[in-house]
């Protein structure tokens, strides 16, 4: 079904009219790069600078979990110079479709080449990982990469950009990780509990010394049954936990649940701030790019908790003050 689709899709494509993009001489050509969720579409921008144009196909507040390609999206990879896509067991619904475009066109899964030894094991599946490695800027500096690496064998003759790009880039991942030991540090150790919608902030965790309870398991398709509810408003009450997370890219109604539930108990929590999970924010803001992405989410979740943190983040660019 998925093959046929995809043919129908493909032919579908040969058929429509050239863009002016296309007409454009190969010299003065951007690289055309499709990328399956917004981190990886900002990591090929930042290393491709002015020879890509990027198309994202997972915008805010999207789940990757649940995404399933449209026919649009279809059309644009067909037509790409390369697809990026994450693999992992992220978009486990779309990896046949990957492995078939594979044969006509350049795809990658680029946290495919991240070490083993530095992933955390998946909890429904034995032989999968915990895909959300976005989470760690260190970790995700292997992902960029990757890109650059992708990037370079798609278009050689413009490595040295990729590589300098890529090396500032770095940098910035650098300096997230700087400011990111500096703010969870100081909160107080009693409060480096992290209670959010989905188990998405694993890495976050293992980097920084919290200990993470998600409602849901590590793929947003596993139900919250009432029981793990029961278990987690105890825990809140227990530990007197004051502060949960919510998630641009999940329902808050699990999490509304749990804080009836404490508060059915004579405990009161309150909402600490929306978290970006497996999705970032707006395009052409701040948190619409990697950095910004964590750089929120370090600040949110730190001020929260009790550490005292600039009021717009490490850069000043956030949106909104904490």
């Amino acid at each position: 079904m998925i093959r046929r689709s995809f043919l129908a899709a493909l032919a579908f494509a040969a058929a429509l009219p050239l863009t002016a993009w296309a007409e454009t001489p190969l010299a003065e050509t951007p690289l055309k790069v499709v990328a399956t969720t917004g981190m990886i579409a900002d990591a090929a921008r930042q290393v491709g600078g002015d020879q890509v144009e990027v198309k994202g196909l997972m915008g805010p507040g999207v789940d990757p979990h649940a995404y399933r390609q449209t026919r649009s999206d279809i059309v644009a990879m067909t037509r790409a110079d390369l697809i990026l896509w994450h693999g992992l067991y992220l978009e486990a619904q779309m990896e046949d479709f990957f492995h078939d475009l594979g044969r006509k066109r350049t795809v990658v899964a680029v946290a495919e080449g991240i070490d083993k030894s530095k992933l955390r094991g998946h909890d429904d599946y034995a032989d999968k990982y915990d895909p959300h490695v976005w989470m760690s800027p260190t970790l995700w500096r292997d992902v960029v990469v990757e890109v650059q690496e992708a990037l370079t064998a798609a278009r050689p003759e413009a490595a040295d950009i990729f590589a300098a790009n890529a090396e500032a880039h770095l940098a910035e991942l650098d300096a997230l990780t700087t400011y990111a030991n500096q703010a969870l540090a100081a909160v107080p150790e009693n409060n480096r509990v992290l209670v959010t919608a989905h188990d998405a902030f694993g890495y976050f965790g293992a980097a920084y010394g919290y200990e993470v309870m998600g409602i849901q398991g590590i793929s947003t398709q596993s139900e919250a049954g009432l029981n793990r509810i029961g278990e987690l408003v105890d825990t809140l009450v227990d530990q007197q936990l004051t502060a949960v997370f919510v998630e641009s890219s999940v329902s808050d109604r699990s999490m509304r649940a749990l804080i009836e539930g404490a508060a059915a108990k004579g405990h009161d929590v309150g909402v600490g701030g929306e978290l970006y999970s497996d999705a970032m924010g707006e395009p052409g803001t701040y948190e619409g790019t990697y950095v910004g992405m964590l750089d929120h989410n370090i600040t949110v979740i730190a001020g929260a908790l009790g550490a005292d943190v600039p009021d717009r983040g490490m850069n000043g660019k956030l949106s909104a003050g904490f």
